[in-house]
């Protein structure tokens, strides 16, 4: 069966909520909003649940990232309610009742989503508000950055150790060599050379490139499992509102940030989230203090034969895969998606690439901000001097995150009151700057209540005692009625865990 890409650009569903939003008593949907519920399968219906208030001052930019960033988490919030609904005690009579006509929550008994703009844009720089005992994390080392080339500008990503060698062999340059030693072999180079360069060294960098034309669709989604009796999924029961993915497993093979956003999300919903890692790739600290909440970690070695059979065992009975790591790493194990589909016909995998599934790159590292250069992002949001920008936020993480855990809540209810049988998904971080670029519209003139607030952080942010110690990071931005305000339980020490469930 081949995935069935979406259409890129608006749905031509009208209007937009502005900032306090009026959808459901004045008829107007947020266009955004409505794409990205329609590329994840959802009722057109529920949309009127939703609506928006708070500050508009926040995340400024020549693009429409507050739009990009407000619809993410409205269709995860939506997904969440919709979960929730289906999961009640009246759903899940019913469904026990005729087990052979699965019941579809109604739009009446959807919790309605209410999502705040300032809980949005804080959560969109969690990193940055992150702080342990006292102290803040940095978020990029002396040698990633833009760095001015022979014919342009280039940007690097070298916060990991192994990057950091790697980019500064692929320029012959020593390994103890200063950003002002990069600065100067880079000042050399023609732009794509450094690319190319450091492509076939396993570094990182990216010429920065103009705006070029929408490439990705958003989501990339299939269906698998001929039929009901061939992949039947495993019963979830009635759950609390606020943790409609109670009971269900979720194994997280990412890293960095996409990834692990989406599957904090999905633990602040209760679902069983534990982390996987090779032993010989550590996590950056300060990074799984910031979207370790609510998850367990450990470490496995998948080239092992002990702690193989422990990650199979672990397999068996996850509900969810989310994965993104660089590309065919996987695969290389055994796990790729037909492997994967092969003994677990009811599987929900959920894939994450930084430049899309096809096309030349296909096959490329990347992260949020070598996207921006890549696609254009950076050129766009150029200063006066030609220097490149860049977004408010790594909103191509933060909002692919929250897609992706939309994406996988949907499929939670839809293999139980529609189809049963496994879900392919597929993201990437390209796909979601497709949309940014050329698929949200500027604001349209819809009538809406102009918000007075101002925006403050400060109301969106709290300090939580930890393994790491005492923690002030950024509240989760999801809401609906009924949803956590927090998460559980703070970050535990990354790799520290027991490979079981819970």
């Amino acid at each position: 069966m081949t995935d069935r890409p979406l259409p890129e650009g608006t749905t031509g569903i009208a209007g937009s909520t502005g900032s306090t939003g009026t959808t459901g008593t004045t008829g107007y949907v947020d266009g955004p909003t409505a794409h990205a519920w329609a590329a994840l399968g959802g009722s057109p219906e529920l949309l009127e649940r939703v609506s928006f208030q708070g500050p508009d001052d926040v995340l400024p930019s020549g693009l429409p990232v507050l739009r990009l960033a407000r619809a993410t988490v409205a269709v995860c919030s939506l997904a969440a309610a919709e979960l929730a609904a289906h999961r009640s005690g009246a759903a899940v009579q019913a469904a026990s009742a005729v087990p052979a006509a699965p019941v579809a929550p109604a739009a009446q008994a959807v919790p309605a989503v209410r999502v705040d703009q300032g809980a949005v844009a804080t959560a969109f720089v969690s990193e940055r508000h992150l702080t342990v005992d006292g102290r803040a994390p940095v978020s990029f080392a002396p040698h990633s950055g833009f760095w001015r080339t022979a014919d342009g500008w280039v940007r690097t990503h070298a916060n990991y150790p192994h990057h950091r060698a790697r980019l500064l062999s692929a320029l012959d340059l020593a390994a103890d060599a200063g950003p002002e030693q990069l600065a100067e072999a880079l000042g050399k180079l023609p732009a794509e050379r450094v690319q190319e360069r450091a492509y076939a060294a396993g570094a990182l960098a990216v010429a920065v490139a103009p705006v070029g034309p929408a490439m990705h669709p958003l989501v990339e989604h299939r269906e698998v499992g001929a039929a009901a009796a061939s992949a039947p999924v495993r019963p979830l029961g009635e759950a609390p509102v606020d943790r409609p993915a109670a009971g269900v497993r979720v194994l997280d093979l990412t890293r960095v940030i996409a990834g692990p956003v989406a599957t904090r999300a999905l633990a602040l919903l209760g679902a069983d989230v534990l982390r996987v890692d090779p032993p010989r790739l550590p996590e950056a600290e300060d990074a799984h203090a910031d979207t370790g909440f609510g998850k367990r970690s450990t470490r496995l070695d998948l080239a092992a034969p002990a702690d193989r059979a422990v990650f199979e065992e672990l397999l068996a009975t996850a509900d969810v895969v989310v994965t993104a790591y660089r590309p065919g790493a996987l695969d290389a194990h055994g796990l790729g998606p037909d492997a994967l589909f092969a003994r677990r016909p009811d599987l929900i995998l959920a894939q994450l690439r930084a430049w899309g599934w096809a096309g030349p790159w296909a096959g490329r590292r990347g992260f949020d901000s070598l996207v921006q250069a890549g696609v254009g992002i950076a050129a766009h949001e150029a200063a006066p001097d030609g220097r490149p920008g860049v977004l408010p936020a790594q909103a191509l993480d933060h909002g692919t995150g929250y897609l992706i855990a939309a994406a996988v809540l949907r499929a939670l209810t839809d293999q139980r009151t529609r189809r049963p049988g496994g879900r392919h998904l597929r993201f990437s971080l390209a796909g979601t700057a497709s949309w940014l670029l050329h698929g949200i519209e500027p604001e349209p003139d819809a009538p809406h209540e102009a918000s007075p607030e101002r925006y403050d952080p400060s109301r969106w942010l709290t300090e939580t005692d930890s393994a790491y110690g005492r923690l002030r990071h950024a509240l989760p931005p999801i809401g609906y009625e009924g949803a956590p305000a927090d998460w559980s339980r703070p970050p535990g020490r990354w790799g520290t865990d027991e490979p079981v469930w819970l």
